[in-house]
């Protein structure tokens, strides 16, 4: 389930640090927000599909170690990400 084009950059465009960005952890952790909102509402439709569960845990933790990285780098940073999209940490 990819993201659309002009979603992508719209996520992009939103929260990216400089023009040009794509790559910073900012950006990054939006994206894989949208995408684990995406999936759960997959799985709740398909409690059975274990692969897309296994993927969906996966993206959890990636997004989980990318919010750590940033704490240890700038804790404004991760705090500010973690508040505008809406997770409780």
């Amino acid at each position: 389930m990819p993201l659309t084009t002009s979603l992508k950059q719209q996520i992009i465009k939103e929260f990216q640090t400089a023009d040009g960005d794509t790559g910073s952890p900012e950006v990054q952790i939006a994206l894989l927000t949208r995408r684990i909102e995406r999936l759960a509402t997959h799985l709740k439709d398909h409690a059975h599909d274990t692969h897309s569960r296994r993927g969906l845990l996966s993206m959890i933790a990636k997004r989980r170690r990318l919010i750590n990285f940033l704490k240890k780098v700038n804790n404004g940073r991760a705090s500010t990400i973690v508040k505008k999209i809406g997770l409780k940490d």
